[in-house]
């Protein structure tokens, strides 16, 4: 049997709420990280040594950047990201400080998954395509996106599950979803069937994207038709 803070909180539509605020938060940083991380990712592939455009000075410096913030462990970033949060959005608390900082830390993360997707697209493609001619613009927005695209929407739902991980641990300095569920009517009142609730909505909602994200890739990738 459910226990009475839980039925408080399905009454109150608290729980229905923390739900909304995950993927709110998930999804709304999935989308600006990538809007950030995917030209990065181009960037350092495409100047890579062996890419098409090779360029050491800018692959090295978007490397160094790159690598500095992805080494940073999120909690400790979240802390210190908290002055940008609030000079960005007016708040170094509340959802919208905790979307700051996700796409902050999420960002460098997509750049890289991005890179190894690239990475993967058929040298063969890419020489033939140069032998015709193609200008490098050409060669990224018709060659390396478009053979790459099953990569990228995979290493998309693995970022996407990887920011929502993220978005729990936000909780912990003020952020709000299941994390603050959790943490708030479930660890600090005793109540181990809220937290194991909450624990299995996020598998469900892991499970809703990894489906999802799955079938659109096996939909775009021309080897599987």
């Amino acid at each position: 049997m459910f226990s009475e803070t839980f039925m408080k909180l399905w009454e109150n539509h608290i729980l229905q709420m923390g739900v909304w605020e995950t993927i709110y938060m998930t999804l709304l940083s999935t989308v600006v990280a990538y809007i950030i991380g995917l030209p990065l990712g181009l960037v350092l592939c495409v100047t890579d040594k062996d890419g098409i455009c090779p360029n050491r000075f800018i692959n090295k410096t978007l490397s160094v950047i790159v690598n500095a913030f992805r080494s940073i462990p999120f909690i400790i970033l979240m802390v210190a990201m908290l002055p940008v949060a609030n000079f960005i959005v007016g708040t170094s608390l509340g959802n919208s400080a905790m979307v700051v900082m996700l796409i902050i830390a999420a960002a460098p993360y997509v750049a890289r998954m991005t890179e190894s997707s690239i990475k993967e697209v058929d040298a063969g493609v890419i020489e033939a395509a140069k032998a015709m001619g193609t200008p490098s613009f050409k060669i990224v927005t018709k060659v390396l996106i478009p053979e790459a695209k099953p990569s990228l929407i995979v290493g998309a739902v693995i970022s996407t599950v990887t920011i929502l991980g993220y978005s729990a641990m936000a909780s912990t300095i003020g952020g709000g979803g299941l994390g603050q569920i959790a943490i708030v009517w479930g660890h600090q009142r005793s109540n181990s069937d809220i937290i194991w609730i909450c624990v299995a909505l996020t598998i469900i909602i892991v499970q809703i994207i990894q489906e999802i994200g799955m079938y659109i890739a096996r939909k775009v990738d021309k080897r599987q038709r």
